[in-house]
């Protein structure tokens, strides 16, 4: 059964920093992009960070650039999401993603990903 386990997520405050995880199983996902999307109550789920298969490029939407930090360890099925200086609006459901591609390609529509995880709960407190 291939499944994306994400982790990590948690009660912060604003300011404060967390390190969320993605684990693959079921498949080898060092060979394809990954992706973070998070979810706001109400909200659409909104793309905001990817990695492509080698850890060499990556790619942020201004909102989270020079704040957020994607890495993955393809020996370990992993991708890491470290969030710093997490601000009240950063509070959502993340989930990762696998894009079925090796090379990071934006504008993915949300039902051509090939899997996704359960999603982590993260709040930011005032």
């Amino acid at each position: 059964q291939v499944q994306l386990v994400e982790s990590g997520g948690g009660l912060v405050q604003a300011g404060e920093s967390l390190r969320l995880s993605c684990a693959g199983s079921g498949r080898n996902f060092s060979n394809v992009a990954m992706h973070w999307f998070r979810q706001a109550p109400g909200k659409e789920r909104e793309f905001f960070t990817a990695i492509n298969y080698a850890g060499t490029s990556t790619y942020y939407i201004d909102s989270v650039k020079g704040r957020f930090n994607i890495s993955r360890d393809n020996a370990q099925n992993k991708v890491y999401l470290q969030m710093n200086s997490l601000k009240t609006e950063a509070a959502a459901v993340y989930y990762c993603a696998d894009s079925g591609i090796g090379s990071i390609r934006l504008g993915i529509e949300l039902e051509d990903y090939e899997y996704w995880g359960q999603g982590t709960q993260v709040t930011v407190s005032s």
